[in-house]
């Protein structure tokens, strides 16, 4: 669900911001920082950027679906009138 580049990016920033004292506490450190930072992004209830390009697609046929009906409906409402 979550892009696991992107968390890497994210503790990398704050690992950089960091005074080297606190750099050197090691791997420990940056393995719950990693936990803590996937669960909470967890907690989030956030979609992918795939799902989230899926979903635009499907709204983007529905639209055009809908368009293609209403002119549809338009026309055979012009011939009944016309009848």
């Amino acid at each position: 669900m979550l892009n696991p580049k992107k968390i890497e990016q994210v503790i990398q920033q704050i690992q950089d911001s960091l005074p080297q004292g606190l750099k050197d506490l090691g791997q420990d450190a940056e393995a719950k920082l990693k936990q803590t930072l996937q669960a909470q992004l967890a907690k989030l209830d956030l979609v992918t950027r795939e799902e989230f390009d899926v979903q635009t697609q499907v709204l983007m046929r529905t639209r055009e679906k809908l368009v293609e009906l209403e002119k549809r409906v338009d026309e055979l409402l012009a011939q009944q009138n016309k009848a």
